[in-house]
């Protein structure tokens, strides 16, 4: 049951940490000026968030294995 737990823990960690940096990322790097604020909630919920939880998995199953 553990690996699974470390598993879901590093989904959600990397998450929350994929839609931080995608959020950071587009807010400096993106020309937009009138919908940023759009642009960047919908970068960092639909492509950078899961691609940060889908590397939280990979980390997560890796850990939980090696405990």
């Amino acid at each position: 049951m553990r690996p699974a737990l470390w598993a879901v823990l590093g989904l959600i960690v990397g998450y929350a940490v994929g839609v931080g940096i995608g959020a950071l990322l587009v807010s400096t790097l993106s020309d937009n000026t009138h919908d940023k604020s759009v642009e960047i909630a919908a970068t960092s919920a639909l492509i950078a968030g899961p691609l940060g939880a889908v590397i939280g998995l990979v980390v997560g199953i890796a850990i939980g294995r090696s405990r």
